[in-house]
């Protein structure tokens, strides 16, 4: 079980993320997608699926977005409504900014049964002004279902400019936070400073510490890797300029990506560290998700190979 492995600090979780349909699809054309999804997904021998709640990030920056946006199926009713027959256990995040203290208790309401697992995402920027703070959600799932298995983000980039994203965390977790998952990384110098401030942190203070889940994310396209920087994923330059100037972007983002997994699980293992993996499967071409599966099977052979 997904929840026992994050409760008992396991090394090794492996998840696999996608985003919901776009909500401009017909009817049938969910009910298609939902079960290439489930065919895709019930073969893949994952501890749990994640599920995004998409935002339009666009006043985080002023630069232009390179896709434009298009709103998706909420996660829960996506997952609820489309997926019964998938038996992996969910992983939905939520944009807490989207609700209302109502609508929220009432969908905390229905996790008493559903068996789900969240991850509570707070406003894409300071400019938003939205009815319910993270702050506030904390507290709303601590009234009505405290033992919701709950995860947070955590930004390894962030920590090189405000050396704080452990502090972040540790308050995360005592909101109640049990595990976190980063954003994608391509940053390894980054994330392993994040990690070495995190267990340095933790002995001073005798502190636990919980599974940190680094998220992977195959690039099929310089156009796809223009938009993960604008998203606010730190490409490092000469990555980036390799990258480009590759022959084939996407087998060399596996590749890349592949590596810096197993670094960090290396360096977890030194540090005390739970480390996890999320592979992102958020492209709709048949090569980026194929690529994701890919990455998928070499990060299962980098757990089986350490442990």
């Amino acid at each position: 079980m997904l929840t026992d492995k994050i409760r008992n600090k396991e090394n090794g979780i492996i998840l696999y993320g996608i985003t919901p349909p776009k909500a401009n699809h017909t009817e049938n054309e969910i009910k298609e997608i939902a079960q290439r999804h489930i065919e895709r997904i019930s073969k893949l021998n994952v501890d749990g699926l994640v599920l995004y709640d998409i935002q339009d990030e666009s006043d985080r920056t002023d630069e232009k977005r390179p896709f434009p946006f298009i709103k998706t199926l909420n996660p829960c009713e996506y997952s609820k409504n489309y997926l019964q027959e998938l038996k992996t256990p969910r992983i939905v995040y939520r944009a807490v900014g989207n609700y209302n203290t109502e609508t929220f208790s009432e969908w905390l309401e229905t996790t008493k049964t559903s068996q789900v697992h969240s991850v509570f995402v707070g406003a894409a920027s300071h400019e938003q002004k939205n009815p319910l703070t993270l702050k506030d959600a904390y507290e709303i799932k601590r009234e009505v279902n405290d033992n919701l298995c709950l995860g947070g983000i955590a930004i390894p980039e962030r920590h090189t400019k405000k050396h704080d994203e452990h502090l972040r965390v540790f308050s995360k977790k005592n909101s109640s936070c049990e595990y976190f998952i980063t954003q994608c990384v391509y940053d390894l110098h980054a994330a392993k400073t994040f990690l070495t401030d995190y267990a340095k942190y933790a002995k001073e203070n005798n502190y636990e510490m919980v599974p940190i889940i680094f998220t992977l994310t195959p690039c099929g396209s310089a156009k796809t890797l223009d938009f993960m920087k604008w998203l606010g994923i730190h490409v490092p330059n000469y990555l980036e300029e390799d990258l480009k100037e590759s022959g084939d972007i996407l087998h060399d983002s596996v590749k890349l990506s592949r590596d810096i997994f197993e670094e960090l699980y290396k360096f977890g293992i030194r540090k005390g560290i739970p480390i996890g993996c999320n592979v992102e499967s958020v492209a709709i071409r048949k090569a980026e998700i194929e690529a994701s599966i890919e990455l998928l099977d070499e990060i299962k052979d980098i757990i089986k190979k350490y442990t």
